[in-house]
């Protein structure tokens, strides 16, 4: 069988709606987990008493389950529990697209989370002590002061952890969501090209995470000056 690049010239519209939910998704769950996990990283680094411990187990469990079984359980097992606490006799429905966003940005603020704390570490102490000065509270300190100081220097690292989430997100064919990677597979299943339709899917792959690498190094190159 011949290599036929018209079948992948054929199939670009319907590669091209799975490669924007991807987009879509990766973009999502980075906000939604950049900003929770900024959240737990500064509950964990004040040592606020219960939520930190809390939010210690919270980053610790998702970083010991592997992703798929977080999508299952959350399709499965959250509209079971939902329907009991609202007295329905039924599991109340949350549907593949909500659970894909919400999962994977609960998930990656854990990871997150772990680089924001690392950065939270590194500033020196006379930050505070200077913003202090500047008669800045706890929370303007924060947000002023020391948070873009950690994006900043964690900045490589998170883009890095952004490119994992991107590829990640082909998980989401458990829930019969059209990724790119999914709609490489119906359009394979179609016009029985697997292998064009796998090619497609994972050049496009590269390239977006061929670039955004190149822009970690450019990031790091930057940081460390």
């Amino acid at each position: 069988m011949e290599f036929d690049t018209s079948i992948i010239w054929q199939a670009t519209p319907y590669l091209w709606e799975g490669l924007k939910f991807t987009l879509s998704l990766t973009a999502a769950a980075f906000a939604i987990g950049m900003a929770l996990g900024i959240v737990l990283a500064l509950v964990q680094h004040l040592e606020l008493p219960v939520f930190s411990q809390a939010a210690k187990v919270y980053v610790a469990l998702m970083r010991s389950i592997p992703l798929i079984m977080v999508l299952f359980w959350f399709f499965f097992l959250v509209p079971i529990i939902v329907g009991h606490l609202t007295g329905s006799s039924r599991p109340v429905p949350i549907g593949a697209n909500a659970t894909a966003y919400i999962t994977f940005g609960l998930f990656e603020a854990a990871y997150y989370s772990e680089i924001i704390r690392t950065g939270l570490r590194a500033v020196p102490a006379g930050q505070n002590e200077a913003s202090r000065a500047l008669s800045l509270n706890v929370f303007q300190t924060y947000r002023l002061v020391i948070l873009p100081q950690v994006i900043r220097a964690a900045s490589p690292i998170i883009l890095s952890q952004t490119i994992i989430l991107f590829q990640d997100t082909s998980l989401v064919y458990v829930l019969s969501l059209t990724d790119l990677l999914g709609a490489a597979s119906k359009m394979a299943q179609i016009n029985g090209r697997l292998v064009e339709m796998y090619l497609a899917a994972a050049a496009a792959y590269f390239v977006i995470s061929l670039i955004a690498s190149q822009l970690v190094e450019k990031l790091k190159r930057q940081t460390s000056r």
